[in-house]
């Protein structure tokens, strides 16, 4: 009885599967991408965001998609610009700690935000082309050297615009 069950759950796992399209992408005749390097315009200017978010966007459209990166002539091209790279302070948290002086300390909390504008433009289909601006931020303990917050809170943040970029443009939602 439990190798009907099995057989036949194969049967429909192989009709669900040549019914519908797992990828999701809504890129269907594309076959070229052209990513420009995004330079950093920001007022407060990290020396490696520049390359390192051209690189990692280069990266996931190439890997994840079957878009092949050219300079000539692209079906598709993104490029745009990082407008703003900023750390704020955000909190002064109630956690104190005695220090040997008598003293007490508070911790504190910092924000990262990177915005970056986007023109993206499909030469087959313009109607889907668009210019947008993402933002995301990275809230972390104020005790961090700038070195750590280049290299790690930049790379959340700016993963996740990637991510809303690419969701954008290969997501068909």
């Amino acid at each position: 009885m439990s190798k009907i069950k099995i057989i036949f759950g194969l049967i429909i796992l192989t009709l669900f599967h040549q019914c519908y399209s797992f990828t999701g992408s809504s890129l269907t005749d594309e076959k070229t991408v052209q990513i420009n390097e995004f330079p950093n315009n920001s007022a407060l200017v990290n020396p490696t965001l520049s390359q390192q978010f051209s690189t990692d966007i280069q990266n996931r459209f190439v890997q994840r998609t079957t878009l092949k990166g050219t300079k000539q002539n692209p079906d598709i091209l993104i490029e745009g610009e990082i407008t703003d790279y900023s750390i704020t302070p955000t909190t002064i948290s109630s956690t104190t700690q005695a220090t040997a002086g008598g003293g007490v300390i508070q911790d504190s909390q910092n924000k990262l935000t990177i915005t970056v504008k986007v023109h993206y433009e499909n030469k087959l289909h313009p109607d889907v082309s668009f210019d947008r601006t993402y933002s995301d931020e990275a809230v972390f303990n104020s005790n961090l050297s700038q070195s750590a917050i280049e290299t790690s809170q930049v790379k959340i943040a700016t993963d996740r615009i990637i991510n809303k970029i690419f969701n954008d443009i290969v997501a068909n939602w």
